[in-house]
């Protein structure tokens, strides 16, 4: 039986967070095939499941190689992937904890890691934390990061929560501050970048985003703020607010003014960021320096006002105070 929580789901998404371990590819089969049956009925992938509805399933069960891959990473193998499991199994996954508490949980997201499954990604964030907390009757990512970038990331465990949370990001009442090191001195008087930005896609289907005037029939407006903090050795650590949240914005928008972040693969200055990667640099840069350092919202349940901070990394930290050593 369907409860308040989980309506307004497509059928296909609550049932692969309700048979975990089961491939996505037997989860469509099943409702294909008619074995799914809703309030006695047959019922397509993409039906929005109503409260008090009831839901009949054919026996399922995980694959031995998944139980067997489960149980290795239950013994703390999670970083091995033995040869011969299938593609579609999902590694359980826990990250650091920032706050958590019944209607939310906070993580400090690694870089490298997507924030879910899609775009030739198998799996992200949000699929290995249901694998790891398979108690959990719901857990849906409240906004995104782009997988290079790391640091705070929000995920809603109650359908409430999450539209109370999404609700506010859309009205722009939360606050999202980055810390990105650029290449160049950044001019201490630049502080306002407006200007609009253009989605595409390039031939292979990668998707770039792109300065455009403001009068551009696919223009969106976008306004990103910028402190300079720290400076030196051709290197400028800022913090960047974002008031619009489009795709790629912080890189577009510091590259456009010709101060590309350190290590952006996609806007960056490739030279550069081959050099920095280079085994012999006294401290390598391996990585794009951007992460989701401060984010301040209101609590979906309180009201009260919470401001979470994600601290850089040890690697981020390390090459940060190699070429802009703090003050005295």
């Amino acid at each position: 039986m369907v409860d308040a929580e989980d309506a307004g789901q497509r059928l296909d998404n609550f049932l692969m967070r309700h048979l975990k371990g089961v491939p996505k590819t037997h989860v469509y089969r099943i409702i294909r095939s008619g074995e799914v049956r809703v309030n006695k009925g047959r019922a397509t992938v993409d039906r929005r499941i109503a409260a008090g509805d009831a839901i009949r399933l054919p026996p399922v069960r995980t694959s031995q190689r998944a139980d067997a891959k489960a149980q290795l990473i239950a013994a703390g193998n999670a970083g091995s992937d033995p040869a011969g499991l299938p593609e579609s199994y999902v590694p359980a996954r826990e990250f650091p904890v920032l706050f958590e508490d019944d209607c939310l949980l906070a993580i400090d997201k690694p870089a490298g890691v997507a924030v879910h499954g899609g775009s030739g990604v198998s799996f992200g964030v949000i699929e290995q934390l249901r694998m790891a907390r398979p108690q959990a009757r719901f857990l849906e990512l409240v906004h995104r990061l782009d997988r290079e970038t790391s640091g705070i990331l929000l995920v809603a465990k109650k359908r409430s929560a999450l539209k109370h949370l999404q609700d506010q990001f859309r009205e722009r009442e939360t606050g999202k501050t980055y810390l990105a090191l650029v290449a160049g001195q950044w001019p201490e008087k630049l502080k306002v970048l407006d200007q609009s930005l253009h989605k595409y896609l390039m031939p292979d289907g990668e998707r770039r985003v792109e300065v455009v005037a403001k009068d551009h029939p696919d223009a969106m407006p976008s306004l990103t703020l910028v402190k300079a903090t720290r400076a030196g050795a051709g290197f400028t650590l800022l913090e960047v607010t974002i008031k619009t949240g489009r795709t790629h914005q912080i890189r577009v928008h510091l590259a456009a003014e010709g101060m590309p972040i350190a290590g952006d693969g996609k806007y960056g200055n490739f030279d550069l960021n081959k050099s920095l990667q280079r085994a012999g640099a006294v401290v390598p840069l391996r990585r794009m320096f951007l992460h989701a350092w401060r984010l301040q919202f209101n609590h979906p349940v309180s009201g009260e006002r919470i401001q979470l901070l994600a601290n850089l990394s040890s690697d981020l930290m390390q090459f940060l105070d190699h070429v802009a050593p703090p003050a005295p």
